[in-house]
């Protein structure tokens, strides 16, 4: 987020005081424990009966995934709470019904004991189907509750075998609860069916998909994975767009997630105070298979529907993700405008309109929505009205305007300079 100009004289009165004041403080003690919640993962194993295929340095699937999972325990960092969830452990019959619903908790999210974790990673075995769906529907669950960070890391050497549940259906249904809970996911077989729905799983929250043919890959990927979700980010706020300006949420800034469908709108509004500037911007993932040529609009205006200003972008298929923003800054107001009953500037209310122009075959499900994400920020405007960003982005046709200008102005000089050049070379 931009910040205001006012708080850096804020911050350096702060540092000020704490300089002056650090002979006689008494430092507070490391042992403190943080008031910020401990971030959850939970690593999702598959131990289906391909995992005893050896091609893997030489050792079995399931051989190099406890490996790494072994090395992945003793550096899991201290503030995170890790649990272990399987899926295709138990059940080893041709019962599809009941293969599919193999997956169980290995070990619970929380506090990580490493000797207990371990030794029930060691009692492993390659056994039954690939239910990555029901999976990571558990592994949902199993993190539900609080404010911490929440992140699946699945590892599997294959593709669901448990349709007509789309694990990539799943991880948008999961998405879509606005938990800002993240999938990451590790495929051990470089196959392009299962790149695919591994890559679909990921991107519809938000992780990655990474290909590992070796035991090392494997453990510094997932540590990679575990030690993010210990970093500070900042976590979005879930919100819903109305069909209307007079029913959208009021928002202020910071950033928001929400859904949208194909061809629909999504209203929000923003109060704008005299001498600020708004400043909106918005990214549609197209998480599902679309049609070529596409865009997305994001306009502002009045309450009473008068357009101010608008942002928009087009695709041709080929980005998984498309965005726009705009600015408007509201002019600061005059004195002569506010009496002395009313000292305080009154804020107009900006309303924001998204659209898009995706279009999906039939046989592509609509809901839920594609993700949104949207981030309002709200700074002091620009001191002169000729700035940049309210003259060029505000009022585009001004700045168009110049442009041909200036090329009218160029052209007829190159024309007389060249007519000058050939008589004089007639002349001569």
């Amino acid at each position: 987020m931009i910040i205001r100009k006012r708080l850096t004289a804020g911050v350096c009165v702060l540092l000020a005081t704490l300089a002056a004041g650090l002979g006689t403080t008494v430092p507070a003690s490391a042992d403190e424990p943080s008031t910020a919640p401990s971030p959850k993962v939970e690593l999702v194993l598959d131990v289906s009966g391909s995992m005893r295929a050896r091609d893997i340095d030489g050792q079995s699937r399931i051989s190099a995934a406890k490996q790494a999972f072994n090395d992945v325990l003793d550096a899991v960092p201290e503030d995170v709470e890790l649990g272990i969830r399987t899926l295709g452990a138990d059940y080893a019959g041709d019962d599809r019904k009941v293969g599919c619903k193999d997956t169980a908790q290995l070990y619970p999210v929380g506090p990580l004991d490493r000797t207990e974790a371990k030794t029930a990673v060691a009692t492993l075995t390659p056994t039954g189907w690939t239910p990555i769906g029901p999976a990571l529907l558990g592994a949902a669950d199993d993190l539900e509750g609080g404010d911490a960070t929440r992140r699946i890391v699945l590892i599997t050497d294959g593709e669901d075998t448990c349709g007509p549940l789309d694990p990539c259906e799943v991880a948008r249904e999961i998405a879509a609860r606005g938990i800002h809970l993240v999938i990451d996911t590790l495929g051990l077989v470089p196959d392009a069916k299962i790149r695919q729905q591994l890559t679909c799983i990921a991107e519809a929250t938000g992780g990655t998909y990474t290909a590992v043919q070796h035991t090392d890959e494997l453990s510094g990927r997932v540590k990679q994975l575990v030690d993010r979700a210990a970093e500070p980010v900042i976590t979005p706020v879930a919100t819903e767009g109305a069909g209307s300006c007079s029913a959208a949420p009021q928002l202020k800034a910071g950033l928001y997630t929400d859904r949208q469908e194909i061809g629909k709108h999504r209203w929000y509004r923003v109060d704008v105070l005299p001498g600020q500037e708004l400043r909106a911007s918005v990214s549609v993932a197209a998480d599902r298979a679309v049609n070529d040529d596409y865009g997305v609009l994001l306009r502002a205006v009045t309450a009473h529907g008068r357009e101010i200003v608008r942002g928009a972008e087009s695709g041709t298929g080929r980005t998984d993700a498309i965005s726009t923003g705009l600015r408007y800054p509201k002019p600061e107001q005059d004195d002569s405008d506010v009496s002395d009953e009313d000292l305080k500037p009154a804020a107009e209310s900006v309303c924001l309109q998204l659209s898009n122009s995706f279009s999906a075959p039939s046989s592509v499900k609509t809901t839920p929505g594609m993700p949104v994400e949207l981030t309002i920020d709200l700074v002091q405007g620009p001191d002169d009205a000729s700035d940049v960003a309210a003259f060029g982005l505000g009022r585009g046709w001004w700045l168009l305007g110049v442009m041909v200008l200036t090329g009218l102005i160029a052209g007829l000089l190159f024309g007389w300079i060249s007519r000058w050049r050939v008589a004089v070379w007639r002349t001569n």
